[in-house]
């Protein structure tokens, strides 16, 4: 029979109500289902699995994120403005009905990607306007008419 690696107090079903738990740490803990209408601001979440977990009506507003797996993470009325990403897998990445304006993308692989239905007023790839290359591309024998 294994042994329970919860061994410490059994809390399960406690509800605490306006507690003051500032810099409280929480090591090998079990909060599966619990649920959080908390200020948790500059709180850390290390090693901490979060799958299946629900974000409503949150302020991420200056948070970090590293080594974070997102995959098969739905993200609906999302404020993604001054966001930085770096170094992410994107494969697979879908965005739809985005406002990107002034966004900035650099070193990336964009092999087999796709633009479909935008507005590319201003766009440039590699300095050239999008719109003046699909001009000429649409004049070309073979483009589209």
């Amino acid at each position: 029979m294994s042994e329970n690696p919860f061994d410490g107090p059994q809390m399960r079903g406690e509800v605490f109500a306006r507690a003051d738990m500032a810099g409280a740490e929480f090591k090998g803990v079990n909060l599966e289902g619990a649920r959080f209408f908390a200020v948790l601001k500059e709180a850390r979440f290390e090693q901490t699995m979060l799958a299946g977990a629900v974000f409503d009506d949150v302020n991420l507003s200056g948070a970090t994120f590293e080594n974070v797996n997102l995959s098969k993470a739905t993200l609906h009325d999302v404020n993604f403005s001054e966001v930085s990403i770096g170094h992410a897998n994107l494969s697979g990445l879908t965005i739809d009905g985005a406002k990107a304006k002034g966004i900035t993308i650099r070193n990336a692989d964009l092999a087999g990607s796709r633009i479909e239905d935008c507005g590319l007023e201003g766009m440039t790839i590699d300095g050239v306007a999008v719109t003046e290359m699909l001009a000429l591309w649409r004049k070309h024998p073979g483009g589209e008419n």
